[in-house]
């Protein structure tokens, strides 16, 4: 059996994994031989022009080193200042600076020059996200032939957003290198067909550039989902239980409005906070009988977009707590830090409404692992944005435009006065789809695709692209 190979931009560290991704990655490579490349996270003088290789608790790792000045354009520059922002379409946030493209594909060609002697002819490699985009056509230009695919686990631009973005040819160039291109949802691979199928090479310069040919390269929506069967037995486990007495204890009889997210200007967390101040203005009745908790730790929060972010988040977080606190009622908590996931799983287990509303999101694992956590017999109700990749597999949730913070406010009223046998309706539906679309067999989908054989028998099924190369 071919080894895998998985290659991100950071590897994983020593100590239990922090996410579902990174746990099904772990099996992946329990289960079949292989090894994980990637950024070590330590920056010195000289860039690595060797992987080093180590064992990180029974998991085979290959790591190399970036310079400070590599990094930063690589990083902070090009991936998350020009990429994030435009392919989550805020393209008023997207900062260009030239040189940070040259850096990007610099720690990219780092990448492949140290990862390419560690490949054996039958490797499958798998290359995760937006900070990796050319690798593939740097592994190409050094001979290898091993198949490869590409996840990419934040949304893809419309092709307006992705005309915006400097040197958009050559990037869509470096994904008709990968053997198999997987995105989050359908709408993703709407919006890849639309530029391959109508691409308009650029004519700067007055050299009309080649049209790029997608014939080799397999396009499909591969949904990433949560353990749920895990998030429910999370959700009874005693730091769970915990967390529900302390909670019940500061609540009472308050029924809970959870959110939790990154403090990130695309999860919407003004907007939300706006749409429950709506709540409490339009219905006096459910004043004292709701409290809200957004846990958003930070994010990025280097990046100037991230700190105005919060800076904003705060302002109307205060604005809520003026207008309606009274001396022994509030009517949110607003919490800056992350909680492990036996807490969260009480918190998501505890919510009457959760509300996931993010203004563009690939997925969001947010809503999977709320519904995994619920009580059967009592769940709770999900408001999820129509603008998340989950709204296409979860269409039982309440669907709302987060930019329409009456509609939210709508919404949560409904969810709140929804009774019980609904409740229990949709959370059934829900609950299938997360088991159907669970993390363990999202890795074993896209793995059966991009091997040799498999992807033979299945090319004619695939949302394939065809296009010639013209002159």
């Amino acid at each position: 059996m071919s080894r895998i190979v998985i290659v991100s931009n950071r590897t994983p560290g020593k100590g239990p994994a922090a996410g579902g991704l990174a746990v099904a990655l772990r099996k992946v490579l329990a289960d079949r031989e292989g090894f994980w490349f990637g950024w070590s996270g330590k920056l010195t003088d000289q860039p690595s022009t060797e992987a080093r290789i180590e064992d990180i608790d029974g998991l085979e790792v290959a790591q190399i080193d970036l310079t400070r000045d590599d990094h930063h354009a690589y990083y902070a520059g090009f991936s998350n200042s020009i990429l994030w922002p435009s392919f989550h379409l805020r393209l008023d946030l997207a900062t260009i600076e030239s040189h940070w493209y040259e850096g990007y594909r610099r720690v990219n060609a780092q990448f492949a020059k140290a990862l390419a002697p560690l490949l054996k002819p039958d490797d499958i490699v798998w290359v995760h996200d937006y900070h990796l985009i050319p690798l593939a056509r740097e592994l190409r230009n050094l001979g290898a032939k091993n198949r490869i695919g590409f996840y990419l686990h934040i949304p893809f631009p419309t092709a307006d957003a992705l005309y915006a973005i400097p040197h958009h040819e050559e990037l869509m160039r470096d994904l008709s290198r990968y053997d198999l291109v997987g995105f989050q949802a359908r709408r993703d691979v709407a919006a890849f067909t639309e530029f391959a199928e109508h691409q308009a090479p650029s004519t700067f310069g007055g050299h009309k550039a080649k049209a790029i040919d997608f014939s080799g390269t397999a396009v499909e929506a591969f949904p990433i989902g949560s353990d749920p069967e895990a998030f429910a037995k999370l959700s009874v486990s005693p730091a769970a239980t915990k967390m529900i007495h302390r909670m019940h204890r500061a609540l009472g009889d308050q029924r809970l409005v959870l959110g939790v997210d990154r403090l990130d200007y695309s999860k919407g967390l003004p907007q939300r906070v706006e749409a429950y101040e709506k709540l409490l203005a339009n219905n006096s009745r459910l004043r004292r009988q709701v409290h809200m908790l957004q846990v958003a730790p930070p994010s990025r929060d280097t990046i100037k977009e991230y700190q105005e972010t919060s800076d904003t988040l705060d302002a109307i977080c205060g604005r809520v707590m003026g207008q309606f606190a009274e001396p022994d009622w509030q009517p949110l908590t607003y919490v800056k830090r992350a909680y492990g996931q036996p807490s969260l799983a009480g918190l998501y287990r505890l919510a009457r409404v959760c509300l996931v509303t993010p203004l563009r999101d690939g997925m969001n694992l947010v809503a999977h692992e709320f519904i995994g956590a619920q009580d059967p017999e009592d769940p709770g109700v999900l408001i999820l944005s129509r603008f998340a990749g989950a709204a296409e597999i979860f269409p039982e949730a309440l669907l709302v435009n987060p930019f329409d913070t009456d509609e939210t406010a709508e919404a949560l009223r409904i969810a709140l006065d929804m009774p019980l046998d609904e409740r229990r309706d949709r959370w059934r539906a829900l609950m299938d789809a997360a088991m159907a679309h669970n993390v363990d067999d999202w890795a074993v989908e896209f793995l059966d695709g991009l091997a040799p054989d498999a992807m033979a028998e299945t090319r004619p099924s695939r949302d394939m692209l065809y296009l010639a190369s013209v002159a």
